[in-house]
């Protein structure tokens, strides 16, 4: 040995002392009163122990599942799954106990013996050759290291001094009077680094060999137990020659301890590495099996509705259970793709939620959930919960729900031209006109307008309303803007936005669905809520500060009155099942199944939206391009009815399904009362006043005079209270009849003589003329904007 390498081993051989010294007077001190006393005095002096170190197993990865127990994920940095110490296969505690600490069963979590002996090898080598440390201590060490937050603590953990040494000692010492000696390796196994992102014995036997720390062989055992020392040296996949040398000096080893013979290690020697690395676990919502926006839905409800950081999430080994469908979620996915494939411009929404808990069912899309930017099939915006664009008629249920809850009745009956001009609503300065993207019979109940989509009927019924107040705050009660700008609804009541039932607002897939759930879960209002429990590495539910579970629903019971939701079910039915004459709906029909929805198509079938529902499930379909305005090519009875149908159809014909409640009568009849009879604008005006209503005057196409009265709208019935209009003609169509001719003047009869002998049943040939009715409408015309906010361009009708 040189000079200099002998000065440097006797520095270091004198530092060994000092510190030995230092360790054996503060852990001897302690110690007088006894093993069971001394730990608890050598801890106590230096505050509890960190709860790694007591009866807290580590913490696995956070797992979430789906509703039937299906894995879709997990959450971790480091990737654990601790496993009972007989999940463990007793070569691998041999292996190991022969590689890292030979009198592992003989000490008592300090190894004086072992600690000289190692000293003395690094002496005479030259350089640190052997640890001194024992397992217990490394199980320390690697805790506090481990669960270290902060730079400090991790240096605090791997610090060379006496403090540190004497502070692991004597946690050494406590842990090894609380647990057993297998406990302790069990500890050991579960928490010690592997390489290849395992920490613990079972992700390391599936990084390495792909099978369960149970099942490990001699083999296997001897390389795994070797890598601790240093995973990245001895690594296998980089470095095979080295881990095989390190596999084998572990056999020699456990031969030399009489764990296994001397054959055996020497034929075991001999066999090649067997590497057969299994998948790391997926890890986030990028990697999730099925329901990735789900996913990441639940993600985003954790850290911000429910408080946990994403470092909790990482490291606190929840179990996640989630409201996903996985059947349902996955017929979702094929359904949209079988329409829009992979990548279109066009993205098409299937949003799944169920009636009265909220729970979220499915999310479907033709995008794949990444951040790759470059590829187009991906996308990390959730674009459910998104508002990009409107949903066009799907509104008109928001009108027709504040209508039932004002007593119109289902049957209310309106009569509008074609174009309508609204006597509320205005357009900037302008009168806010609009027209039906097709025919429609003049006048309509409020059942057959809403499944057929009469444009001029609904904002007819809105100046009924007399403000869109009503319709809007109905829309809020149903939950539609919870996705949205709170401000939001104000804004639209404070803009008076007669667009608002044509549904030209941008809006949340995921909203739109929850609103109508509302509807079909008979008036109970449920936020989305995709997450059923929460659950910690013990199995307990995480409780909030209130002490109870901190996931719950979040539902209003009754938002709604239970008869105005029966009664707007039964009249959407009308709009999917067969029989009814200018359905939109027709396409989403799933034989044998009671089917309510509304079809709706915005400004320039820019999107299309339908949303269907059973009594256990409702979802919306929305086609739309996210990032630019693009024509969807048709309407919401085309692409979105047809996906519901095809992701429901194997759905219901599994599972089958309910019925809705009935209509509730006295909402259906409404509070109406027969309008009085008046032959003339003024009579009608003195009749309506007298009879408790208010009237408002509109002039309209007709083929009446000028000034003359054309009729009522509504015709019949109304509303006690409400306004009525006078339709007056504004002579537009009036033909003056021709002038009456002057007869003839008659002439003299003729003598008696010269009359012609009479005839029998005489008479003059003549003839009644018909009346020309043909009910013929004007096509669609062009819903104006309003000035600064959606609503321009013609609205689709369904």
């Amino acid at each position: 040995m040189d000079r200099p390498k002998a000065v440097s081993t006797l520095l270091k051989l004198l530092s060994t002392i000092v510190v030995a010294g230092v360790l054996l007077a503060g852990l001897l001190f302690p110690w007088i009163g006894g093993p069971a006393l001394g730990a608890q005095r050598s801890t106590g002096l230096l505050g509890a122990p960190p709860v790694e170190l007591t009866d807290e197993p580590p913490a696995p990865n956070s797992v979430m599942l789906a509703a039937n127990g299906e894995v879709m994920t997990q959450f971790y940095e480091q990737n654990r799954a601790p496993v009972a110490g007989d999940q463990i296969a007793q070569v691998m505690k041999q292996a190991m106990v022969a590689i890292e600490d030979a009198r592992f069963y003989e000490h008592h979590g300090l190894d004086v013996q072992g600690t000289v002996r190692a000293l003395l090898t690094n002496i005479v080598n030259g350089g640190v050759e052997e640890g001194g440390s024992t397992l217990t201590q490394q199980l320390v060490k690697q805790t506090l290291l481990q669960t270290a937050t902060t730079p400090e603590e991790r240096d605090a953990a791997v610090e060379q001094t006496v403090g540190r040494k004497l502070r692991e000692a004597q946690l050494a010492l406590a842990l090894e009077d609380k647990y057993s000696k297998d406990e302790i390796l069990t500890r050991y196994l579960n928490i010690v680094y592997f390489g290849q992102n395992a920490y613990g014995i079972q992700p390391a036997a599936r990084a390495f060999f792909g099978i369960d720390a149970t099942a490990l062989t001699l083999p296997q055992a001897a390389l795994l137990a070797g890598l601790v020392q240093s995973p990245t040296h001895f690594d296998p996949f980089t470095e095979p020659d080295k881990a095989t040398a390190r596999r084998n000096e572990v056999l020699s080893r456990m031969a030399d301890q009489h764990y296994i013979t001397q054959h055996q290690a020497t034929e075991t020697a001999a066999t090649p590495l067997g590497l057969n690395p299994a998948p790391p676990p997926p890890r986030g919502c990028v990697q999730a099996t099925v329901g990735a926006y789900v996913c990441d839905t639940v993600q985003k409800y954790l850290i911000q509705t429910l408080g946990i950081s994403q470092q909790d999430l990482e490291h606190n080994g929840y179990t996640i259970q989630t409201t996903l469908d996985a059947d349902l979620q996955r017929s979702g996915d094929a359904a949209v793709l079988a329409t829009l494939p992979l990548g279109n411009s066009l993205a098409g929404m299937f949003s799944a939620v169920e009636p009265k808990t909220g729970h979220l069912l499915a999310l479907s899309v033709n995008r794949v959930f990444g951040y790759d930017r470059n590829d187009p099939t991906q996308e990390s915006f959730n674009l459910f919960e998104a508002s990009s664009k409107g949903s066009g008629s799907t509104y008109k249920v928001f009108t027709a729900a504040a209508a039932l809850a004002r007593g119109f009745g289902s049957h209310y009956t309106l009569t509008t031209g074609d174009p309508y001009t609204s006597r509320v609503y205005k357009d900037g300065g302008k009168p806010y006109t609009v027209s039906n993207a097709g025919h429609y019979a003049a006048t309509l109940d409020m059942t057959t307008a809403l499944y057929q989509s009469s444009n001029t009927y609904f904002v007819g019924l809105e100046d009924a309303l007399g403000s869109v107040a009503d319709p809007v705050h109905m829309a809020e009660k149903m939950g539609l803007f919870q996705f949205s700008d709170p401000a939001l609804p104000q804004q639209i009541i404070d803009d008076n936005r007669g667009s608002f039932t044509l549904g030209a607002e941008a809006t949340s897939p995921l909203g739109l669905a929850s609103a109508y759930a509302t509807v079909f879960g008979s008036g109970t209002q449920c936020d989305v809520v995709p997450v059923t429990r929460l659950i910690d590495r013990n199995g307990k539910d995480v409780l909030g500060d209130d002490g109870q579970p901190l996931v719950h629903d979040r539902c209003t019971p009754e938002a709604i009155a239970p008869g105005i939701a029966n009664t707007l079910t039964q009249m959407l039915r009308k709009d999917v099942e067969p029989g009814n004459p200018g359905q939109t709906a027709r396409r989403a029909y799933v034989p044998g199944h009671q089917i309510a929805g509304k079809t709706g198509t915005s400004q320039e079938n820019f999107s299309a939206a339908f949303v269907g529902s059973t009594p256990e499930i409702t979802a919306s379909v929305m086609v739309l391009n996210p990032r630019e305005r693009q024509n969807v090519g048709g309407f919401g009875g085309n692409k979105p009815a047809t996906i519901w149908h095809d992701a429901m159809a194997p759905i219901l014909d599994a599972r089958g399904s309910g019925v809705f409640p009935p209509e509730d009568p006295v909402v259906a009849n409404g509070n109406t009362k027969p309008l009085p009879r008046c032959t003339s604008v003024s009579a009608c005006k003195a009749a309506l006043t007298s009879a408790g209503f208010q009237y408002a005057t509109a002039r309209v196409d007709s083929d009446k005079k000028e000034g003359e009265l054309v009729g009522l709208s509504p015709s019949n019935r109304a509303v006690p209270g409400q306004v009525v209009t006078i339709r007056i003609s504004n002579g537009k169509n009036y033909v003056e009849p021709p002038p009456e001719q002057t007869p003839p003047p008659q002439q003299q009869p003729p003598p008696p003589q010269q009359q012609p002998p009479p005839t029998s049943n005489g008479s003059t040939p003549g003839g009644n003329g018909g009346n020309g009715n043909g009910n013929g409408n004007p096509p669609g015309g062009v819903v104006p904007g309003f000035p600064g906010f959606p609503g321009g361009g013609r609205p689709g009708n369904g």
